[in-house]
Protein backbone atom coordinates (compact mmCIF):
# COMPACT_ATOMS: atom_id res chain seq x y z
CA UNK A 1 0.00 0.00 0.00
CA UNK A 2 1.64 3.15 -0.85
CA UNK A 3 2.60 5.91 1.83
CA UNK A 4 0.07 8.91 2.41
CA UNK A 5 0.94 12.12 3.21
CA UNK A 6 -0.75 15.00 4.61
CA UNK A 7 -2.33 17.66 2.31
CA UNK A 8 -3.55 20.71 3.85
CA UNK A 9 -6.32 22.37 1.81
CA UNK A 10 -9.10 24.68 1.32
CA UNK A 11 -12.69 23.86 -0.43
CA UNK A 12 -16.06 25.54 -1.26
CA UNK A 13 -19.35 23.19 -1.65
CA UNK A 14 -22.38 23.41 -3.53
CA UNK A 15 -23.56 25.31 -1.41
CA UNK A 16 -20.85 28.29 -1.68
CA UNK A 17 -19.62 27.16 1.84
CA UNK A 18 -15.97 27.31 2.41
CA UNK A 19 -13.83 24.83 4.28
CA UNK A 20 -10.19 24.23 5.01
CA UNK A 21 -8.76 21.36 6.83
CA UNK A 22 -6.06 18.08 6.24
CA UNK A 23 -6.30 15.21 4.09
CA UNK A 24 -4.55 12.08 3.96
CA UNK A 25 -3.90 10.63 0.30
CA UNK A 26 -0.89 9.06 -1.88
CA UNK A 27 -0.82 12.44 -4.07
CA UNK A 28 -2.68 15.20 -5.01
CA UNK A 29 -4.32 13.78 -7.48
CA UNK A 30 -5.68 11.27 -5.16
CA UNK A 31 -6.69 13.92 -2.56
CA UNK A 32 -8.56 15.90 -4.84
CA UNK A 33 -10.80 13.13 -5.90
CA UNK A 34 -11.54 12.56 -2.33
CA UNK A 35 -12.44 15.87 -2.05
CA UNK A 36 -14.78 15.98 -5.38
CA UNK A 37 -16.07 12.36 -4.23
CA UNK A 38 -17.53 14.39 -0.87
CA UNK A 39 -18.99 17.02 -2.73
CA UNK A 40 -16.05 19.81 -2.10
CA UNK A 41 -14.33 21.48 -4.97
CA UNK A 42 -10.77 22.25 -3.94
CA UNK A 43 -9.46 25.62 -4.05
CA UNK A 44 -5.82 25.25 -2.46
CA UNK A 45 -4.12 22.36 -1.84
CA UNK A 46 -0.44 21.97 -0.80
CA UNK A 47 1.52 19.29 0.86
CA UNK A 48 1.87 19.91 4.77
CA UNK A 49 5.13 22.14 5.69
CA UNK A 50 5.74 22.47 1.74
CA UNK A 51 5.04 24.36 -1.39
CA UNK A 52 4.69 27.49 -2.02
CA UNK A 53 3.77 28.62 0.90
CA UNK A 54 7.04 28.24 2.19
CA UNK A 55 8.31 31.15 0.51
CA UNK A 56 11.34 33.25 1.81
CA UNK A 57 9.87 36.89 2.76
CA UNK A 58 12.33 39.40 1.44
CA UNK A 59 11.88 42.46 3.86
CA UNK A 60 10.77 45.82 2.05
CA UNK A 61 9.41 44.23 -0.51
CA UNK A 62 5.78 43.64 1.34
CA UNK A 63 3.38 46.06 -0.80
CA UNK A 64 4.65 44.03 -4.46
CA UNK A 65 2.47 41.28 -5.83
CA UNK A 66 4.38 37.98 -5.14
CA UNK A 67 4.91 35.33 -8.09
CA UNK A 68 3.63 33.04 -5.08
CA UNK A 69 0.42 35.09 -4.93
CA UNK A 70 -0.37 34.77 -8.49
CA UNK A 71 0.34 31.31 -8.69
CA UNK A 72 -1.96 30.25 -6.05
CA UNK A 73 -4.20 33.11 -7.45
CA UNK A 74 -4.13 31.43 -11.23
CA UNK A 75 -4.46 27.78 -9.72
CA UNK A 76 -7.44 28.16 -7.67
CA UNK A 77 -9.23 30.34 -10.82
CA UNK A 78 -8.29 27.25 -12.94
CA UNK A 79 -9.76 24.72 -10.52
CA UNK A 80 -13.09 26.87 -9.62
CA UNK A 81 -13.81 27.28 -13.72
CA UNK A 82 -13.08 23.64 -14.48
CA UNK A 83 -15.74 22.79 -11.77
CA UNK A 84 -18.43 24.81 -13.89
CA UNK A 85 -18.35 27.61 -11.28
CA UNK A 86 -19.21 31.22 -12.70
CA UNK A 87 -16.48 33.89 -13.50
CA UNK A 88 -18.14 36.13 -11.54
CA UNK A 89 -18.34 33.49 -8.26
CA UNK A 90 -15.14 32.48 -8.60
CA UNK A 91 -13.87 36.25 -8.74
CA UNK A 92 -15.86 36.94 -5.57
CA UNK A 93 -14.39 33.67 -4.07
CA UNK A 94 -11.30 35.00 -4.82
CA UNK A 95 -11.58 37.87 -3.53
CA UNK A 96 -12.60 37.30 -0.43
CA UNK A 97 -10.02 34.64 0.26
CA UNK A 98 -6.97 36.56 -1.02
CA UNK A 99 -4.75 38.23 1.38
CA UNK A 100 -2.15 40.30 -0.73
CA UNK A 101 -3.88 44.02 -0.52
CA UNK A 102 -3.02 44.80 -4.12
CA UNK A 103 -4.13 41.56 -5.78
CA UNK A 104 -7.44 41.58 -3.71
CA UNK A 105 -8.13 45.24 -4.73
CA UNK A 106 -7.41 44.65 -8.80
CA UNK A 107 -9.48 40.90 -8.53
CA UNK A 108 -12.35 43.59 -6.74
CA UNK A 109 -12.48 46.02 -9.43
CA UNK A 110 -12.09 43.06 -12.24
CA UNK A 111 -14.98 41.55 -10.54
CA UNK A 112 -16.81 44.56 -10.94
CA UNK A 113 -16.15 45.34 -14.77
CA UNK A 114 -17.12 41.89 -15.90
CA UNK A 115 -20.35 42.31 -13.71
CA UNK A 116 -21.16 45.60 -15.86
CA UNK A 117 -20.32 42.94 -19.13
CA UNK A 118 -16.77 43.89 -19.74
CA UNK A 119 -14.40 40.93 -21.27
CA UNK A 120 -12.45 38.81 -17.64
CA UNK A 121 -8.85 40.29 -20.05
CA UNK A 122 -9.42 43.60 -20.78
CA UNK A 123 -10.41 44.06 -17.12
CA UNK A 124 -7.38 42.48 -16.00
CA UNK A 125 -5.32 44.31 -18.80
CA UNK A 126 -6.56 47.56 -16.57
CA UNK A 127 -3.99 46.21 -14.02
CA UNK A 128 -1.07 45.30 -16.00
CA UNK A 129 0.79 46.75 -12.49
CA UNK A 130 -0.30 43.26 -11.10
CA UNK A 131 -1.49 40.90 -14.05
CA UNK A 132 1.70 40.22 -16.49
CA UNK A 133 1.11 40.70 -19.81
CA UNK A 134 2.00 36.79 -20.26
CA UNK A 135 -1.40 36.03 -18.47
CA UNK A 136 -3.60 38.45 -20.18
CA UNK A 137 -2.48 37.25 -23.18
CA UNK A 138 -3.25 33.99 -22.77
CA UNK A 139 -6.75 34.68 -21.05
CA UNK A 140 -7.79 36.99 -24.12
CA UNK A 141 -6.79 33.60 -26.29
CA UNK A 142 -8.75 30.90 -23.80
CA UNK A 143 -11.62 33.40 -24.26
CA UNK A 144 -11.10 33.46 -27.82
CA UNK A 145 -11.25 30.08 -28.26
CA UNK A 146 -13.22 29.14 -25.70
CA UNK A 147 -10.91 27.32 -23.16
CA UNK A 148 -10.51 29.36 -20.56
CA UNK A 149 -10.11 27.13 -17.94
CA UNK A 150 -7.31 25.52 -19.88
CA UNK A 151 -5.67 28.85 -20.26
CA UNK A 152 -5.89 29.71 -16.39
CA UNK A 153 -4.82 25.64 -15.71
CA UNK A 154 -1.38 26.52 -18.20
CA UNK A 155 -0.72 29.93 -16.54
CA UNK A 156 -1.10 28.12 -12.80
CA UNK A 157 1.66 25.50 -14.09
CA UNK A 158 3.85 27.94 -15.33
CA UNK A 159 4.08 30.26 -12.51
CA UNK A 160 4.22 27.77 -10.18
CA UNK A 161 7.81 26.41 -12.22
CA UNK A 162 8.61 29.82 -12.49
CA UNK A 163 8.26 30.28 -8.94
CA UNK A 164 10.61 27.08 -8.42
CA UNK A 165 12.90 28.03 -10.41
CA UNK A 166 13.30 31.50 -8.26
CA UNK A 167 13.12 29.84 -5.17
CA UNK A 168 16.54 27.62 -6.12
CA UNK A 169 18.00 30.36 -7.37
CA UNK A 170 17.13 32.32 -3.77
CA UNK A 171 18.59 29.08 -2.59
CA UNK A 172 22.07 29.04 -4.46
CA UNK A 173 22.48 32.69 -3.23
CA UNK A 174 21.29 32.75 0.47
CA UNK A 175 24.64 31.10 1.88
CA UNK A 176 27.14 33.62 0.32
CA UNK A 177 24.91 36.45 1.14
CA UNK A 178 24.44 34.97 4.53
CA UNK A 179 28.64 34.72 5.17
CA UNK A 180 29.20 37.94 3.40
CA UNK A 181 26.28 39.71 5.86
CA UNK A 182 28.45 38.14 9.00
CA UNK A 183 31.48 38.87 7.60
CA UNK A 184 30.74 42.79 7.61
CA UNK A 185 29.38 42.52 10.89
CA UNK A 186 32.15 41.04 12.35
CA UNK A 187 34.88 43.38 10.69
CA UNK A 188 32.57 46.03 11.99
CA UNK A 189 32.56 44.58 15.35
CA UNK A 190 36.19 44.45 15.21
CA UNK A 191 36.86 48.09 14.50
CA UNK A 192 34.69 49.48 17.13
CA UNK A 193 35.55 47.25 20.00
CA UNK A 194 39.08 45.29 19.71
CA UNK A 195 40.89 47.99 17.59
CA UNK A 196 40.63 50.53 20.12
CA UNK A 197 42.07 48.31 23.04
CA UNK A 198 45.08 47.34 20.92
CA UNK A 199 45.39 50.99 20.25
CA UNK A 200 45.45 52.10 23.82
CA UNK A 201 48.49 49.35 24.56
CA UNK A 202 50.05 50.39 21.75
CA UNK A 203 50.10 53.85 23.10
CA UNK A 204 51.27 52.56 26.25
CA UNK A 205 54.20 50.32 24.96
CA UNK A 206 55.40 52.65 22.40
CA UNK A 207 56.85 52.59 18.93
CA UNK A 208 55.82 53.62 15.47
CA UNK A 209 52.56 51.45 14.17
CA UNK A 210 53.44 49.69 10.61
CA UNK A 211 50.93 50.91 7.76
CA UNK A 212 48.58 47.79 7.83
CA UNK A 213 48.04 48.25 11.92
CA UNK A 214 47.58 52.06 11.45
CA UNK A 215 44.96 51.74 8.80
CA UNK A 216 42.95 49.97 11.22
CA UNK A 217 43.49 52.85 14.24
CA UNK A 218 42.32 55.05 11.20
CA UNK A 219 39.04 53.44 10.05
CA UNK A 220 38.15 52.49 14.22
CA UNK A 221 38.64 56.09 14.43
CA UNK A 222 36.39 57.42 11.65
CA UNK A 223 33.36 54.28 12.00
CA UNK A 224 31.08 56.98 13.32
CA UNK A 225 30.95 59.01 10.36
CA UNK A 226 32.21 56.59 7.94
CA UNK A 227 29.57 53.35 8.84
CA UNK A 228 26.87 55.75 8.06
CA UNK A 229 27.99 56.64 5.06
CA UNK A 230 28.72 53.84 3.87
CA UNK A 231 25.05 52.67 4.39
CA UNK A 232 23.84 55.67 3.11
CA UNK A 233 25.80 55.53 0.02
CA UNK A 234 24.99 51.75 -0.77
CA UNK A 235 21.04 52.45 0.20
CA UNK A 236 21.12 55.35 -1.78
CA UNK A 237 22.97 53.11 -4.89
CA UNK A 238 20.06 50.91 -4.72
CA UNK A 239 17.24 53.12 -4.84
CA UNK A 240 18.76 54.68 -7.78
CA UNK A 241 19.79 51.39 -10.04
CA UNK A 242 15.82 50.16 -9.23
CA UNK A 243 14.64 53.54 -10.22
CA UNK A 244 16.89 53.64 -13.78
CA UNK A 245 16.14 50.06 -14.11
CA UNK A 246 12.45 50.75 -14.38
CA UNK A 247 12.80 53.80 -16.07
CA UNK A 248 15.22 53.26 -18.94
CA UNK A 249 14.97 50.40 -21.44
CA UNK A 250 19.23 51.52 -22.91
CA UNK A 251 20.19 50.52 -18.97
CA UNK A 252 18.03 47.55 -18.62
CA UNK A 253 20.37 46.40 -21.49
CA UNK A 254 23.74 47.49 -20.62
CA UNK A 255 23.00 46.10 -17.08
CA UNK A 256 21.53 42.07 -18.65
CA UNK A 257 24.54 42.03 -20.99
CA UNK A 258 27.05 42.70 -18.53
CA UNK A 259 25.22 40.03 -16.11
CA UNK A 260 24.87 37.49 -19.10
CA UNK A 261 29.05 37.90 -19.05
CA UNK A 262 29.90 37.55 -15.43
CA UNK A 263 31.88 34.55 -15.00
CA UNK A 264 30.18 32.33 -12.67
CA UNK A 265 26.66 34.07 -12.66
CA UNK A 266 26.01 34.55 -16.05
CA UNK A 267 25.46 31.02 -17.60
CA UNK A 268 23.34 30.20 -15.00
CA UNK A 269 20.88 33.20 -15.64
CA UNK A 270 21.00 32.84 -19.77
CA UNK A 271 19.91 29.11 -19.30
CA UNK A 272 17.07 30.69 -16.24
CA UNK A 273 16.09 33.01 -19.48
CA UNK A 274 15.89 30.43 -22.08
CA UNK A 275 13.55 28.44 -19.68
CA UNK A 276 11.61 31.33 -19.48
CA UNK A 277 11.43 32.32 -23.35
CA UNK A 278 11.32 28.55 -24.46
CA UNK A 279 8.13 28.16 -22.19
CA UNK A 280 6.34 31.30 -22.25
CA UNK A 281 6.94 31.51 -26.15
CA UNK A 282 5.16 27.28 -25.85
CA UNK A 283 2.41 28.24 -23.93
CA UNK A 284 1.01 31.66 -25.86
CA UNK A 285 1.15 29.46 -29.11
CA UNK A 286 -0.65 26.93 -27.06
CA UNK A 287 -3.63 28.31 -26.68
CA UNK A 288 -3.30 29.97 -29.93
CA UNK A 289 -1.73 33.33 -29.46
CA UNK A 290 -0.75 34.68 -32.73
CA UNK A 291 3.14 34.32 -33.36
CA UNK A 292 3.66 37.69 -33.70
CA UNK A 293 1.79 39.13 -30.43
CA UNK A 294 3.37 36.03 -29.03
CA UNK A 295 6.31 37.07 -29.62
CA UNK A 296 6.36 40.97 -28.40
CA UNK A 297 4.58 39.42 -25.05
CA UNK A 298 7.77 36.84 -24.40
CA UNK A 299 10.13 39.25 -25.25
CA UNK A 300 8.62 41.31 -21.74
CA UNK A 301 8.51 38.39 -19.79
CA UNK A 302 11.51 36.69 -19.87
CA UNK A 303 13.19 39.36 -17.28
CA UNK A 304 16.00 39.70 -19.70
CA UNK A 305 15.94 43.10 -21.87
CA UNK A 306 18.83 41.00 -24.24
CA UNK A 307 16.05 38.95 -25.61
CA UNK A 308 13.31 41.56 -25.25
CA UNK A 309 15.68 43.44 -27.99
CA UNK A 310 15.75 40.35 -29.56
CA UNK A 311 12.60 39.57 -30.10
CA UNK A 312 11.83 42.85 -31.89
CA UNK A 313 14.49 42.18 -34.68
CA UNK A 314 12.64 38.85 -34.83
CA UNK A 315 9.30 39.52 -35.34
CA UNK A 316 10.56 42.39 -38.23
CA UNK A 317 12.29 39.48 -39.35
CA UNK A 318 9.31 36.78 -39.16
CA UNK A 319 6.92 39.59 -40.84
CA UNK A 320 9.19 39.58 -43.68
CA UNK A 321 7.84 35.60 -44.28
CA UNK A 322 11.17 34.45 -42.38
CA UNK A 323 10.65 31.02 -40.34
CA UNK A 324 11.65 32.21 -36.34
CA UNK A 325 14.65 29.88 -35.98
CA UNK A 326 16.08 32.14 -38.81
CA UNK A 327 15.92 34.81 -37.23
CA UNK A 328 17.18 33.60 -34.04
CA UNK A 329 20.33 32.21 -35.31
CA UNK A 330 20.84 35.95 -36.04
CA UNK A 331 21.07 36.52 -31.93
CA UNK A 332 24.29 34.79 -30.12
CA UNK A 333 22.09 34.56 -26.90
CA UNK A 334 20.05 31.68 -28.26
CA UNK A 335 21.94 28.40 -28.44
CA UNK A 336 22.42 26.30 -31.41
CA UNK A 337 19.77 23.56 -29.83
CA UNK A 338 17.18 26.16 -29.47
CA UNK A 339 17.24 27.14 -32.95
CA UNK A 340 17.47 23.23 -34.20
CA UNK A 341 14.48 21.92 -31.74
CA UNK A 342 12.50 25.28 -32.81
CA UNK A 343 13.08 24.87 -36.67
CA UNK A 344 12.31 20.81 -36.29
CA UNK A 345 8.97 22.58 -34.88
CA UNK A 346 8.26 24.56 -37.48
CA UNK A 347 9.19 21.54 -40.36
CA UNK A 348 6.92 19.33 -38.33
CA UNK A 349 4.13 21.35 -37.12
CA UNK A 350 4.83 21.28 -33.40
CA UNK A 351 6.30 24.03 -32.27
CA UNK A 352 4.98 24.80 -28.75
CA UNK A 353 5.64 20.97 -28.16
CA UNK A 354 9.62 21.45 -29.01
CA UNK A 355 8.99 24.34 -27.12
CA UNK A 356 8.00 22.94 -23.98
CA UNK A 357 10.86 20.17 -24.59
CA UNK A 358 13.24 22.80 -24.37
CA UNK A 359 12.32 24.74 -21.63
CA UNK A 360 11.98 21.40 -19.56
CA UNK A 361 15.85 20.62 -20.69
CA UNK A 362 16.57 24.67 -19.35
CA UNK A 363 15.02 23.68 -15.51
CA UNK A 364 16.72 20.47 -15.44
CA UNK A 365 19.93 22.49 -16.64
CA UNK A 366 18.81 25.36 -14.18
CA UNK A 367 18.71 22.88 -11.14
CA UNK A 368 21.87 21.02 -12.00
CA UNK A 369 23.86 24.90 -12.16
CA UNK A 370 22.05 26.64 -8.75
CA UNK A 371 23.54 22.91 -7.27
CA UNK A 372 26.77 23.19 -8.49
CA UNK A 373 26.75 27.08 -7.71
CA UNK A 374 26.17 26.21 -3.89
CA UNK A 375 28.61 23.89 -3.82
CA UNK A 376 31.34 25.92 -5.58
CA UNK A 377 30.50 28.57 -3.32
CA UNK A 378 30.79 27.46 -0.09
CA UNK A 379 34.50 26.76 -0.47
CA UNK A 380 34.84 29.94 -1.62
CA UNK A 381 33.28 31.72 1.34
CA UNK A 382 35.02 29.80 3.36
CA UNK A 383 38.87 30.78 2.10
CA UNK A 384 37.48 34.34 1.93
CA UNK A 385 36.21 34.56 5.45
CA UNK A 386 39.32 33.13 6.55
CA UNK A 387 41.31 35.27 4.74
CA UNK A 388 39.47 38.46 6.15
CA UNK A 389 40.00 37.20 9.93
CA UNK A 390 43.52 36.34 9.35
CA UNK A 391 44.76 39.46 7.40
CA UNK A 392 42.60 41.44 10.12
CA UNK A 393 44.78 39.19 13.20
CA UNK A 394 47.86 40.02 11.53
CA UNK A 395 47.66 43.28 11.43
CA UNK A 396 46.71 44.00 15.08
CA UNK A 397 49.73 42.04 16.17
CA UNK A 398 52.16 43.16 13.67
CA UNK A 399 53.09 46.31 16.20
CA UNK A 400 54.16 43.22 18.60
CA UNK A 401 57.16 42.50 17.11
CA UNK A 402 58.70 46.20 16.83
CA UNK A 403 57.76 46.35 20.58
CA UNK A 404 59.66 43.03 20.96
CA UNK A 405 62.95 44.39 18.96
CA UNK A 406 62.77 47.71 21.17
CA UNK A 407 62.45 45.75 24.41
CA UNK A 408 65.33 43.47 23.48
CA UNK A 409 67.59 46.77 22.24
CA UNK A 410 67.11 48.50 25.37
Amino acid sequence: MPATKTFNYNSIDAHGKKSKGTIEAPNEAAATHMLRSRGEVPIGLTLAGQGLQREVKIPGLGNRVKLKDLAVFARQFATMTSSGMSLLRSLAILEEQTSAAPLKKAIAEVRTDVAAGGGLSASMAKHDRVFPRLMIAMVRAGETGGMIDKALEQIAESLEKDTALRGKIKGALTYPAIVLGFTFIMIAGVLIFIVPIFEGMFKNLGGELPAPTQFLVTASRNMGWVGPLVLGLGFGGTFAYKRQIRASADFRLKVDQVKLRMPVFGPLLRKLAMSRFSRNLGLLLNVGVPVMQALSVVGETTGNEVINVAMKDVQATVRDGQPMSSALRNHKIFPEMVTQMIEVGEESGQISQMLDKVADFYDREVDEAAESLTAAIEPIMVVVMGTVVGSMVICLYLPMFTIGQNIQTS
